[in-house]
């Protein structure tokens, strides 16, 4: 998944589809690495698009 492709909400959309969109903006906001990757599986994310969204969330400064 490019960068162009995850700004698209890809994510968002998956974690939508099977109803854990909120338990993930839950784990993003406590930091909780280990919730939003099984959050992120659950959602059938391939593994290179989960590691994207955890550097994201590990580099977070407010801007991702």
């Amino acid at each position: 998944m490019d960068e162009i492709e995850f700004e698209g909400s890809l994510v968002l959309e998956k974690l939508a589809e099977v109803g854990k969109l909120e338990a993930f903006f839950d784990a993003v906001d406590s930091d909780d690495f280990e919730k939003a990757e099984l959050l992120m599986k659950q959602a059938h994310l391939d593994s290179t698009t989960i590691a994207t969204v955890l550097k994201k969330m590990s580099d977070a400064d407010g801007n991702h």
